[in-house]
Order: structure tokens, then C-alpha cells, then sequence
């Protein structure tokens, strides 16, 4: 009984999550994510996995993936090999990094942050009418996406703390 509580209770914060990232995540880090935690699962130095391999099971178009694998690649938060043998994989480098790492990377510091209604200006000196009802949920979102790593959202997977529909 405890552990069906739990689950629910999992399940409404992560639908609460998802309902307040939604505008502040693109499609394209909503992808990555998707593919890092894939990649964390699925793969190491010994297994690595083409694009085409991670594309089908998580439902995003290899071209597109791609683009996104090769940005992650460079700035290092995943890790990649050329080659017959080659292909994407998280090293335990890659693995301690924080959440926050992916979403700089495809959408830039600045999105996560920015104003829910698109105000440019939009700030503590001049809100906007919603900045006042999400600044300190924001700010604890930022926090949690900056502490928590790919290895501890990937442990919540494979315990089933959290999952991955694919």
C-alpha cells in the first residue's frame, strides 16, 4: 500500500514537473534528455551505440538526433568514437555531470530562466504578472537541475523509481 502511494505521489510530481518544464524545455533538450538517460542506460567505453540504434526506441528522427548527440559530444557531456566500431556512449565522467549540462548546451543558459509569457524584460525590478507565482519554484528547479546527475536520474530508472517510455 505505501509503495502504490509512493508511485502516485511520484507520478503527480512528475506531471507537475513536466506541466511547469514544458514551456521552459524545447523539443530539442526534451530529445537530449531522452538520449542521455537512453545512453546512460544502454551503453559504456565497450558499448557503443549509432544513432540510428538510440533514435528508434526513444521516437526521435536520426537526423535530428544526430545534430543534438554531436553538440552534446563536443562540449563533453557525452562522449563519442569514430569509426566502424564507433559511436555515442557516457563514460562515469559523463555520467556525474548535472541535468542542467545537456539543457545549456542545445538551448543555452538563458531559456530555463526566461520569462513564461516571453517578456524580454521581464525581471525581480519589472515582473511580468507570473513572475511572482514561479520565481522561487524556478529558482528551486534551476538548484535540483544543477545537483542532480545523469547516473542519479538513470538509477531512478532502473530501479524504477521514474521511467523512460519508449
Amino acid at each position: 500500500m505505501t509503495y502504490i502511494i509512493f508511485k502516485i505521489k511520484l507520478s503527480f510530481y512528475l506531471f507537475i514537473l513536466i506541466s511547469y518544464l514544458a514551456p521552459m524545455l524545447s523539443t530539442s533538450s526534451k530529445y537530449a534528455i531522452k538520449a542521455v538517460l537512453w545512453l546512460a542506460l544502454h551503453s559504456d567505453y565497450e558499448n557503443k551505440i549509432k544513432v540510428k540504434d538510440i533514435g528508434k526506441p526513444i521516437n526521435v528522427p536520426p537526423a535530428y538526433l544526430a545534430k543534438l548527440l554531436q553538440a552534446l559530444a563536443r562540449q563533453g557531456v557525452i562522449s563519442s568514437t569514430k569509426g566502424p566500431k564507433g559511436g555515442f556512449y557516457l563514460s562515469e565522467a559523463n555520467r556525474n555531470l548535472p541535468l542542467i549540462n545537456v539543457i545549456e548546451v542545445i538551448d543555452g543558459g538563458a531559456r530555463i530562466t526566461s520569462c513564461l509569457l516571453g517578456f524580454e524584460n521581464c525581471n525581480a525590478q519589472k515582473p511580468c504578472p507570473l513572475h511572482a507565482l514561479v520565481a522561487a519554484s524556478r529558482q528551486e528547479l534551476v538548484e535540483k537541475l544543477e545537483t542532480r546527475t545523469i547516473d542519479s536520474l538513470s538509477t531512478e530508472l532502473e530501479k524504477g523509481q521514474s521511467f523512460l517510455p519508449l
